[in-house]
C-alpha cells in the first residue's frame, strides 16, 4: 500500500524518485476503497493447482481482490470436472458485458500448435480484444504470454532445439521500473517451454520494453511503456515441486527430457528441490497488484480503453 503523506513535503520528490509508494492527502481523502476485479483465465490442465499458486500470489497483499476465474467456452478441459468447472468458472459470454481492474492468461500446453490452429484462438483472440477495451492491466504467462505478442504485435514464437526447463538468473534491465521494485540485480525464474520470442523482434516495437531477461533462457519480462500489458515468459507461479512432477511424469512416459538446470541439489533427483524464486514471485505479483491499484479508476466502468494496438 502506498504511504499517505502530506502534499508538498519535501520527502515527496525524493521517495517518488525512489519508486516508494506515496499518496498526497488530498488524494487520499478523496478515495473510497473498493475490491479489485480480476478475471483470470486458466488455460492450464491442471486447473485447481494453478488456481492455488496464482491466488497464493495475489493473496499476498492488503489490498482486496475479488477473482473471477473464466475456461473456454470452444474446448472442454479434459482433465477437470464438468460440475467444478460449472461451479467456479464462467466463460467469456459471461463476463463480455463488465470491465475489470485486471485480467490473467495463464499458459497452456499447446505450444507445438501454430496459433491458428489451436482449438480455442478464435475465442482467445475475441478477449485479447476485449480486454485492450475493458481491462485496466493484463498480465499474460508463458504461452499465454507468447499468444498475445503474436496476437497484439505479430511477434512470433520459434521452437527450441530442447525443452527451456529448470531455474534460470535472470539480469533486472531497469531498477527503477515500477513492476522491478525490490528486485535484486539477478534473481531466479522457473521455465518451463519448448518455444521462444526473440528479442530483435520485440525491438521494433517502440512501445514494448524488455525489463528483464535471461542469457540462457531468454527475454523473460516485457511490458508496454504504460505497464497495461505485462507478458512474462516464464513460470514465476510455480510452486517448489512443480518441476519435479514435470520432470518424472515426461520419464514415465518415455518423453526426451533432461533433469530441470539449476534445481535438484547437486542435481541429485532423490533430493528435495530448493525453493529459490518464491520471493521475487510475491514481489512482482505485489508490484503488478499495486500498480494497478494506483491507476485503475475508482469507477470501474470507466476503465479506459488502451491507446497502443
Amino acid at each position: 500500500m502506498p504511504v499517505n503523506i502530506p502534499d508538498g513535503l519535501s520527502a515527496a520528490g525524493i521517495l517518488a524518485g525512489e519508486n516508494i509508494f506515496v499518496m498526497g492527502r488530498n488524494r487520499a481523502l478523496a478515495q473510497d476503497i473498493r475490491p479489485l476485479h480480476i478475471a483470470i483465465l486458466n488455460l492450464m490442465p491442471t486447473k485447481e493447482t494453478t488456481e492455488t499458486q496464482l491466488l497464493r500470489l495475489l493473496g499476498n497483499t492488503p489490498i482486496q481482490i475479488e477473482p473471477v476465474f473464466l475456461t473456454t467456452k470452444s474446448y472442454t478441459a479434459k482433465n477437470t470436472s464438468a460440475e467444478y468447472l460449472a461451479e467456479f468458472y464462467r466463460n467469456f459470454d459471461d463476463i463480455r458485458p463488465h470491465k475489470f481492474d485486471g485480467l490473467i492468461i495463464t499458459g497452456a500446453p499447446v505450444e507445438h500448435l501454430p496459433f491458428e490452429e489451436v482449438q480455442y484462438w478464435d475465442e482467445l483472440a475475441r478477449i485479447f480484444d476485449w480486454a485492450a477495451q475493458n481491462v485496466w492491466s493484463s498480465l499474460f504467462i508463458c504461452w499465454g504470454a507468447q499468444a498475445a505478442l503474436y496476437h497484439y504485435y505479430g511477434i512470433p514464437k520459434y521452437p527450441l532445439p530442447g525443452k527451456m526447463f529448470g531455474i534460470f538468473p535472470h539480469r533486472n534491465h531497469q531498477p527503477g521500473h515500477p513492476l522491478l521494485r525490490g528486485f535484486d540485480d539477478v534473481f531466479p525464474v522457473p521455465h518451463s517451454r519448448h518455444t521462444t520470442v526473440w528479442r530483435g523482434d520485440i525491438e521494433k516495437y517502440p512501445e514494448l520494453q524488455i525489463l528483464s531477461e535471461s542469457d540462457e533462457a531468454g527475454v523473460y519480462l516485457v511490458a508496454t511503456r504504460d505497464s497495461r500489458r505485462v507478458f512474462l515468459t516464464g513460470h514465476s507461479e510455480y510452486d517448489r515441486d512443480t518441476l519435479k512432477k514435470e520432470y518424472f511424469r515426461d520419464l514415465a512416459a518415455s518423453l526426451p527430457i533432461t533433469k530441470p538446470a539449476n534445481y535438484f541439489p547437486d542435481d541429485n533427483t532423490a533430493r528435495e528441490p530448493l525453493l529459490t524464486w518464491r520471493t521475487h514471485s510475491h514481489l512482482l505479483f505485489s508490484n503488478w497488484i499495486n500498480n494497478i491499484y494506483q491507476a485503475t479508476p475508482h469507477n470501474i466502468d470507466e476503465v479506459p480503453p488502451l491507446t497502443v494496438k
